[in-house]
């Protein structure tokens, strides 16, 4: 789970994160009172998007009166801000966050990510903060460090010494970068992160150093225990397909393609899509069914993936072990009645009461698909998604 930008803050800031003072807007006359409530002559006006890169895009305005706030505030809400990560359709922006400006001597780059191959945090840090760090690393990797934590010991003093030496920080700051360093390592590990980023964390004029940006992500796994980061949730940037599945309890994936899929299992999800594209063609979603597929629970993965009006066919792909063919078989049935159903069905049934699910396939008098093997089913959906193309 993403969080927005002033978010992160905040949460940085409890860990001892220092960043600029802000405040949030939902109209243009409130982030006039913002900049009022802050003081100054100088703010920046901050889309609040789930997305990078906005300041490329227009996201973000410097403003030196309240009445460039006001205009910089009544053209942003509202705005759909597209970026090189939230693909042509961009993002409709809700709210602002207006922040003091800041006088920047440096930009720097630090970041926390999990290892998975290794099961630890991973720190990475770079002189060349305000890029992206998949950028840097094209065209300067040399410009990349990386400090992996010992789990057991957690991120020690040393190791956030030589961070911030190897970023050139001044020995009066080492000990500002050192909290910096320990703040994001706590709240990466205190709240179940899995990606904390700040970028850039600038050395201001006066010396100090701030955080000026910050994202953070969230195992969404562990949102059970961690209810005051669940209550961050916005689902207003996120894809209202991957929104409604999660409410239903399913795993779903919104992709490129034009054939739909609903697959129980992950490996064989992954693997149906493979030989998907294998056979020519791109799927439009992941989507794992998981174990307990009731009718019910089919006929709502069903309305997920006909969401999508970009599909142009539909492959039912189970091996049933704990799930059993016959229910499947029932929620598909089902489904199909009850959801206008106006792209070709492939359904591939194997495992428990393979039989029996078939043949209420077959019974149904439906205009279903059906196929034996993983191979002939993708074989099958991609010549019926042709078909539906050039018809």
């Amino acid at each position: 789970m993403d969080i927005h930008e002033y978010q992160a803050k905040e949460l940085l800031s409890k860990f001892g994160v220092s960043i600029s003072q802000g405040g949030l807007a939902y109209s243009p006359e409130q982030a006039v009172y913002r900049a009022k409530e802050i003081g100054g002559d100088k703010w920046v006006v901050k889309a609040q998007i789930h997305s990078g890169a906005r300041g490329k895009a227009g996201g973000i305005k410097f403003c030196t009166s309240e009445e460039e706030v006001l205009a910089a505030a009544t053209e942003l809400l509202g705005k759909t801000l597209v970026t090189h990560q939230t693909g042509p359709q961009g993002k409709v922006i809700y709210r602002l966050y207006i922040e003091e400006a800041t006088d920047i001597q440096r930009e720097l780059y630090v970041g926390l990510v999990l290892d998975r191959v290794k099961q630890r945090i991973a720190i990475i840090s770079s002189t060349e903060g305000g890029m992206e760090i998949e950028e840097v690393a094209d065209k300067k990797p040399e410009a990349i460090m990386r400090t992996e934590i010992e789990p057991t010991v957690g991120l020690t003093d040393f190791q956030a010494r030589e961070i911030a030496f190897n970023l050139g920080l001044e020995p009066k700051m080492i000990s500002q970068a050192v909290q910096t360093l320990k703040g994001a390592y706590r709240s990466f590990r205190e709240l179940d992160a899995t990606m904390v980023e700040i970028n850039p964390l600038v050395v201001t004029g006066d010396g100090h150093i701030r955080a000026l940006d910050a994202k953070m992500a969230f195992d969404t796994n562990a949102l059970f225990r961690r209810p005051q980061i669940a209550e961050l949730r916005d689902k207003s940037q996120e894809d209202p397909r991957e929104t409604a599945a999660s409410d239903y309890g399913l795993s779903y994936v919104g992709l490129d393609g034009d054939i739909g899929c609903m697959i129980n299992g992950a490996g064989l999800a992954m693997a149906s899509l493979d030989m998907l594209k294998h056979k020519g063609g791109n799927p439009a979603n992941f989507l794992d069914i998981g174990g307990g597929a009731s009718p019910e629970r089919v006929a709502r993965a069903f309305e997920l993936v006909l969401a999508d009006e970009g599909v142009k066919a539909f492959l039912v792909n189970i091996f049933a072990g704990i799930n059993r063919c016959d229910w499947i078989a029932e929620g598909v049935v089902q489904a199909y009645k009850q959801v206008d159903v106006k792209v070709p069905l492939i359904c591939r049934l194997s495992g428990t009461n393979e039989e029996l699910g078939q043949k209420i396939i077959a019974e149904s008098g439906l205009p279903i698909i059906t196929a034996n093997t993983l191979a002939e089913a993708a074989e099958k959906a991609v010549e019926a998604r042709n078909k539906a193309v050039g018809a």
